[in-house]
């Protein structure tokens, strides 16, 4: 049986695990066997789990020796004592007590294993049938006693559920409401968890990894940039009801390839890195900062995956709704003021009218400025007061505003590679999935989404020189620390991207009869 070994540093410590390839029936006989058998990736966690003395509650993160983070998974490499991995808890609650974790833990891995097992064999072993008795029989006598109740035991109707488990391995996937309670469920457990300083700081580059990070603690780290630019005691938001706010806009995101609720949390991660970066904290109103942030945050509330083109040429209930004038960006607007409407999610309950008013009509303008069809419009504009930009002329602002949304909207190619390619994949997903949907219904196909004569590489040598340079290099000028943050790295994915073009006409060509 093949042995992978992994060497990290917890606790001060640097620490040997050995990874098991496979498991066999015969495996399970030992329950201690199962931190060492780690094909799958909840028993890979739990072993992290463990040698950090960490509970489920608490987010994980492993590091390289370079600083950069790398994802928890039955695929680590294997490494030397010298070059190990560091593993942190990056967030923890220092109260915290495990024992019940460790039960339902237990209860998690049989159920998986079960799983497994029988998709393998074709049924259940007694051995594991066994087991589970032995976990359930422990569990009552544990909830049976009063005096324990101090360590977090109760009876618990709701099916429990581990989010890191393959999907094959759930059995019946959970549907919609149950995975937005479990998410909600999580979140709540870890929006009290104390998020390091190192992350704090990561949170405010755009070389942010947005794929190292599930939605609970995604969650967390909104409620961190609401709470450091000091909006909840300027604005006198309660903790819950932003906590509510969170969770109703991520209910609110729809689960398609890339306008999704990690899109949106991408658009307002760098946000809140712009806002640093260019130190526009300090020279603008703290109304039109919660403005940017909100609008970020909001900006593709309940996408259904269709442009507005698709909108208009299909003629749906949201183009006839608003005219065919930027329906998408109205709705949007309109989910995220039905969301502020409710009494447990408003975090705008304790504004003023006045202020309410100036809040509305920011948002309705910067989530309106994300219609691509309103690009060169906006852009123009801001050309012509660049030169002269004054922060106390209120046009000026209210036009950067909206350029800063745009540029937090179509910023991953001035992420890392790593982070920014997976992003196209999804993307290009979405927009052949609108053109075989156009074909289908005989509409004009929008060309960039023709899976028959789109590239990826041509996709985005385009989009890249003459969307997002001219963007970029526009509000460079204004802020030139931005030159290194967000245009060099789009100026390196042009040169990539044009390479891997020619790369493919050239094999075009040699493989022409």
């Amino acid at each position: 049986m093949a042995t992978k070994i992994i060497h990290f540093l917890v606790n001060g410590k640097v620490e040997r695990a050995e990874f098991r390839a496979d498991c066999t029936t015969e495996d399970v006989k030992d329950m201690k066997l199962l931190i060492l058998t780690c094909n799958d990736l909840c028993n890979v966690v739990d072993l992290f789990r463990a040698a950090a003395e960490a509970s489920p509650h608490h987010i994980l993160k492993l590091y390289k020796a370079n600083g950069s983070v790398v994802n928890i998974s039955p695929m680590l490499e294997s490494n030397s004592q010298d070059s190990y991995y560091r593993l942190e808890v990056v967030a923890c609650d220092l109260q915290s007590i495990g024992v019940k974790s460790d039960v339902d833990n237990m209860e998690h891995r049989l159920c998986h294993l079960e799983t497994k097992v029988q998709q393998d064999a074709g049924n259940t072993p007694e051995i594991i049938d066994n087991l589970k008795r032995q976990v359930e029989s422990f569990k009552r006598k544990l909830e049976s006693v009063k005096h324990l109740s101090w360590m977090g035991l109760f009876r618990d109707e709701s099916p429990q559920q581990l989010s890191k488990f393959p999907a094959k391995a759930k059995g019946l996937q959970l549907n919609i409401e149950e995975e937005h309670r479990e998410v909600r469920k999580k979140f709540l457990n870890m929006s009290s968890l104390r998020v390091i300083e190192e992350v704090r700081q990561q949170l405010k580059t755009p070389t942010f990894d947005n794929w190292q990070w599930e939605e609970p603690e995604m969650l967390v780290l909104l409620q961190v940039m609401f709470t450091d630019l000091d909006f909840l005691t300027v604005f006198h938001i309660e903790v819950d009801v932003l906590q509510n706010f969170l969770f109703e806009v991520y209910c609110h995101y729809n689960n398609i390839p890339f306008h999704n609720f990690q899109h949106c949390f991408c658009v307002t991660q760098m946000m809140y890195g712009l806002i640093w970066l260019t130190d526009i904290w300090s020279k603008l109103d703290p109304m039109d900062l919660l403005i940017l942030l909100t609008s970020a945050l909001c900006h593709d509330l309940d996408h259904p995956g269709y442009s507005n083109v698709y909108q208009i040429n299909a003629q749906t209930d949201l183009a006839l709704r608003y005219n065919d004038i930027s329906p998408l960006e109205n709705h949007h607007c309109a989910v995220a003021f039905g969301i502020l409407a409710k009494e447990e999610s408003n975090i705008l309950k304790h504004v003023t009218t006045e202020q309410y008013k100036h809040i509305r009509a920011g948002m309705i303008r910067c989530i309106l400025a994300t219609d691509m069809a309103r690009h060169n419009e906006i852009l123009n504009k801001f050309k012509t007061i660049q030169p002269v930009f004054d922060f106390k002329n209120k046009d000026h602002t209210e036009v950067l505003m909206k350029i800063m949304v745009k540029v937090s909207d179509i910023s991953n190619e001035a992420r890392p590679m790593a982070v920014a390619e997976p992003w196209l994949d999804c993307l290009l997903q979405e927009f052949f999935n609108q053109g075989d949907a156009e074909k289908l219904k005989g509409l004009p196909v929008t060309p960039f989404m023709d899976r028959d004569k789109v590239s990826k590489p041509s996709s985005q040598t385009s989009f890249i020189r003459f969307v997002l340079l001219p963007l970029f290099t526009e509000i460079t000028k204004l802020f030139p620390c931005l030159e290194q943050h967000i245009l060099e790295p789009v100026r390196r994915a042009l040169e990539y991207y044009s390479d891997l073009e020619r790369a493919t006409q050239q094999e075009a060509v040699a493989n022409k009869p």
